[in-house]
């Protein structure tokens, strides 16, 4: 496995691999590593392509100072589970090579109403910084296909506006949630809540398995929507941002049930001061996840 700390050097090897005929698959990561972001690694390697995973953690999609203090670093143990994942390079680049001209002038992105909707509305700005990012690190990889995990489903929509936007070819592939043996989501953010708090938070998924089993028997979502917000809040969450079905691209409130909708339940709920996002995509389409 290959380690590069900067952009000449990255670049040079981009090139390389592009006169040999190489096809480049991409994983973005903020570090502290779990298994659902070796599973991107692993989707990767199984399409046989060159696969770099970059870990930097991005200042301008932090919208409270202290959440991007708080980020957990674990290099070393990242390190250690991208070779044994067979990652071919890793990127490991300073905020100075990603913004060269410092962070007071990073483009906008017309990303309409998705970034102003759930995440959007209770993190400001955290969308535009997620694309500043992506967008930066996409020009330097020059990938073939950027692999993404499902957990982050609207990060996902978002991403896939942007290369929509940027007339961009790649290939946008979304892997399924991993998640513990509980039912939780795997995330970085795990880490920080104590053992009974991972009990705790198990509660999200089974909420949302709740009211996916009452749709098609139950007259009112938002009667659903309360129901499984109540059972959070006396399991001993702090507070929920939000839970809401939605149509699946748009984002857009759905608020009559009908079985053929391309739909997907979204939550971001606070536990030990720890915020937790999840989703259960309600979809037919077995291809509607895939983006080119």
């Amino acid at each position: 496995m290959i380690l590069i700390k900067n952009v000449p050097e990255l670049q040079n090897w981009i090139v390389k691999q592009h006169q040999k005929g190489a096809k480049i698959g991409f994983v973005p990561t903020m570090g502290a590593l779990h298994n659902g972001h070796i599973s991107l690694i692993t989707n990767s390697k199984k399409q046989n392509l060159l696969t770099i995973c970059s870990i930097f953690v991005n200042p301008t999609q932090f919208n409270d100072s202290a959440d991007f203090e708080k980020y957990p670093q674990t290099i070393e143990s990242d390190l250690l589970a991208l070779e044994k994942a067979g990652t071919d390079l890793v990127f490991l680049p300073t905020q100075a090579q990603i913004y060269p001209n410092g962070l007071a002038d990073c483009p906008v992105y017309d990303l309409g109403n998705l970034e102003n909707v759930l995440e959007g509305k209770y993190r400001p700005g955290h969308f535009q910084g997620v694309c500043q990012v992506v967008d930066r690190l996409l020009e330097l990889v020059q990938p073939q296909k950027l692999f993404l995990g499902q957990k982050d489903f609207q990060q996902c929509m978002v991403i896939s506006k942007l290369l929509t936007l940027k007339q961009s070819t790649i290939e946008l592939v979304i892997c399924s949630t991993l998640r513990e043996d509980s039912g939780l989501a795997m995330s970085s953010r795990n880490m920080r809540l104590t053992v009974d708090g991972r009990q705790k938070a198990a509660k999200i998924s089974q909420v949302l398995s709740n009211i996916q089993n009452q749709l098609n028997t139950h007259t009112s979502i938002s009667q659903l929507i309360a129901s499984g917000k109540t059972i959070l809040l006396e399991a001993g969450f702090d507070s929920i941002d939000y839970l809401d079905l939605v149509e699946a691209k748009s984002l857009e409130p759905i608020n009559q049930w009908e079985p053929q909708k391309q739909a997907v339940l979204l939550i971001a709920a606070f536990l030990e001061g720890v915020r937790l996002i999840d989703n259960l995509p309600l979809i037919n389409d077995n291809n509607f996840l895939q983006f080119s």
